[in-house]
C-alpha cells in the first residue's frame, strides 16, 4: 500500500519545499559554524555540492513531514551513505548538515510539525552514525594514530 502523503502535515511540506534555497544556505552556514574543520576540508566547489545535497535532504524531510513517517529520511540515508563515501563526504559532515537543517526547518514549523521533522532528522542521523563506524569513512582521524597504523 502506498504511503498516505496527507497523513501528516502536507502544508508544512509545501512550505519547506518552497523555501529550499534559503533553508539549504542556512543549514550549510550552521554546519560550517558548528564544525570549523569543514571549511578546511571543502573548497568552493565542494561547498556548492553540499549545498546541492541539502535540496534533496529538504525534499526527504518534507516527504517525512507530509506523511508523518520518518521512513522517508531513514531509507534515503541508507541509500545515500555509500554515495557520500564514494564522494569522500565524511558522515560527520552529513550529520552536521542534517543538524543544520533541523534548526533551519524548525524555525518554519509549529510544535506538531516540528515533532515530525525531528523524528525524520533523528532517523537519518542514526543511519549516518551507523555508517560512520565502517572503515574507509572519510572522517577526521587522529594524526598520531594514523602515522602509527601506516608504520611511519
Amino acid at each position: 500500500m502506498p504511503p498516505d502523503m496527507t497523513a501528516g502535515f502536507p502544508e508544512a511540506a509545501r512550505r519547506l519545499r518552497a523555501a529550499h534555497r534559503p533553508l539549504g544556505e542556512r543549514a550549510l552556514r550552521d554546519a560550517l559554524a558548528a564544525s570549523p574543520q569543514m571549511r578546511e576540508r571543502w573548497d568552493e566547489l565542494g561547498l556548492r555540492n553540499l549545498l546541492r545535497d541539502t535540496e534533496v535532504m529538504i525534499d526527504r524531510i518534507a516527504r517525512a513531514v507530509a506523511a508523518a513517517d520518518p521512513v522517508w529520511t531513514r531509507e534515503w540515508a541508507d541509500w545515500v551513505a555509500p554515495v557520500f563515501r564514494r564522494r569522500k563526504v565524511p558522515m560527520d559532515d552529513a550529520i552536521a548538515l542534517m543538524e543544520g537543517l533541523r534548526g533551519a526547518c524548525g524555525a518554519m514549523l509549529d510544535e506538531a510539525e516540528r515533532e515530525a521533522m525531528d523524528a525524520a532528522v533523528d532517523a537519518a542521523v542514526k543511519v549516518f552514525r551507523y555508517y560512520r563506524r565502517f572503515s574507509g569513512d572519510a572522517r577526521v582521524r587522529n594524526p598520531i594514530l594514523d602515522a602509527i597504523y601506516k608504520g611511519a
